[in-house]
């Protein structure tokens, strides 16, 4: 496109040799959409049906997204019958949208308890071989398994990174996702992680008395050097607050009223855009285990503008108080890339 445009500027008027350059770059700026699937696990154990509803919307829909991303606990109790559910459900984008998921603590060890870090059944289901050739798959932290992967995407104009990292990242895959990042200084960045924010509108930290800490689940409790989990607060000192280029991080896995939202500034002097959902069964005024409850990010580059919806296909209803709906403006998303 480049040379097309340096052709006219040769042959035509400069004001409308402006107009047609102000048109291309309108065009390839356009606004898009992604949505968040967090905690998903009551649906797969006892609702079958609500997470059926949330991807067939999303399949039907397809146009409108550019991307899924699935917060982690696809299950609750790390069952063959409840990832059979899940797997089930997310298939339904297959072909038609691009989507990637990362495992939550109940999806690991015994009867989802966490116990031992085992991610057999969420790599049977969700296998490498079948996600690592798919558009935009660029490599694992460890061959063969999904635990930890990133993807390319372009979307609004803009090259996109995607890092989707396991529950707790141990510091050799904090380094390993370091390594991803600088290895693509154009991409701005998007983190998906289990547990990372805090329904308080803090990163999660031991240090503040939070609950459900990954550093404190069994598998992870003696864990010591490279193998040494990382909560919230962690990640950010180690890793997305030291890259100019991380934009947004989205986690689930927190209870209370299942939100939480913060904006921080890394050492480069770069806004990071942080947010926490989740709608399962004990989130306060949950329903059916969250109710298809999904959440839709809209990115608008020309605006400067990062809008976030929550919605549910299951019941044809939004969340409109201001935990559930906001924005962040004033974003120079275009410049930044």
């Amino acid at each position: 496109m480049i040379e097309t445009l340096v052709f006219m500027k040769r042959s035509i008027p400069v004001s409308i040799f402006l107009l047609i350059l102000f048109f291309f770059t309108s065009c390839s700026h356009q606004a898009f959409k992604m949505v968040l699937l967090p905690d998903t696990q009551n649906y797969s154990e006892s609702y079958p049906e609500i997470f059926y509803a949330q991807t067939r919307w999303i399949a039907e829909n397809s146009g409108s997204f550019a991307l899924v991303l699935h917060q982690g606990d696809i299950t609750n109790h790390n069952t063959p019958k409840e990832w059979e559910t899940a797997a089930g459900a997310m298939n339904l984008l297959d072909g038609k949208v691009p989507y990637v998921v990362c495992p939550g603590n109940h999806d690991y060890g015994t009867n989802g308890t966490a116990d031992v870090r085992d991610t057999d059944l969420f790599n049977t289901w969700f296998p490498y071989g079948k996600y690592s050739k798919t558009a935009g798959f660029g490599g694992a932290f460890e061959t063969g398994r999904m635990d930890n992967v990133w993807y390319t995407l372009k979307a609004g104009g803009i090259k996109w990174l995607i890092l989707s990292l396991e529950f707790g990242p141990r510091d050799k895959v904090l380094e390993w996702a370091s390594e991803v990042i600088r290895a693509h200084p154009s991409h701005k960045v998007i983190v998906n992680t289990h547990a990372y924010m805090y329904a308080d509108d803090t990163r999660m930290s031991e240090e503040r008395g939070h609950r459900w800490p990954p550093r404190l689940s069994k598998m992870n409790v003696h864990a010591t050097g490279a193998e040494s989990p990382n909560n919230g607060e962690q990640m950010w000192q180690k890793l997305v607050s030291r890259y100019p280029n991380i934009l947004l991080v989205f986690s689930g896995h927190v209870l209370g009223d299942g939100t939480g939202t913060l904006v921080s500034e890394g050492v480069h002097g770069n806004k990071v855009y942080q947010m926490l959902a989740n709608y399962q069964g004990a989130v306060k005024g949950s329903v059916n285990g969250g109710n298809g409850f999904l959440r839709i990010v809209t990115v608008d580059p020309r605006q400067g503008r990062i809008a976030v919806q929550t919605y549910s296909p299951y019941v044809n209803a939004y969340k409109t108080d201001s935990s559930q709906q906001f924005e962040f403006n004033d974003i120079d998303l275009i410049q930044a890339n």
